[in-house]
């Protein structure tokens, strides 16, 4: 702090054993010994305050950069969905004017194709021939991979 070697020191107490005394030099050092520790005691709480001071400002620095980082990406997020939304509009947009442009073909080819005459014109062999209910299979409609379970009769008898 101050730069004071043991030999200034020992100059300085010879001193001020001469001008004081033996009776008062050690009510004095206890005096010099307690504004000493007030003064460091209040260098060293400007100190922390200072320290506190400075951490704060750093912290608040910090939370504002980050806050932007954090606007910027919001920003680039929205940029990026704003684009796929407006790619997927054009490609939807691009979809509709082919499935039209198809929808029409297929109209004018059924429009170019002469309709049948009668219905009875058509092949018999299309007609599924209909079946009486002996015929018809034993299937399941609601399992049609399973085989049909045979159903026992009951005789009032518990089988183990």
């Amino acid at each position: 702090m101050f730069d004071i070697g043991f030999s200034e020191i020992f100059v300085i107490a010879i001193v001020a054993l001469l001008v004081l005394g033996p009776e008062r030099l050690p009510k004095a050092a206890r005096f010099a010994g307690l504004w000493v520790r007030r003064a460091r005691a209040q260098w060293y709480s400007v100190k922390s305050e200072l320290e506190n001071e400075l951490a704060a400002d750093e912290l608040k620095r910090s939370l504002r950069e980050t806050g932007d980082s954090l606007r910027e990406a919001r920003d680039d997020l929205n940029a990026g969905i704003d684009e796929a939304r407006n790619r997927l509009m054009r490609e939807q947009q691009e979809l509709q004017r082919e499935l039209d442009a198809l929808d029409a073909r297929v109209r004018d080819t059924q429009v170019d194709e002469p309709a049948p005459e009668s219905a009875t014109d058509e092949p018999a062999a299309l007609e599924a021939p209909a079946r009486t209910p002996a015929e018809a299979p034993n299937v399941s409609h609601a399992e049609p991979d399973t085989e049909p379970t045979p159903v026992a009769a009951d005789d009032g008898m518990q089988r183990r």
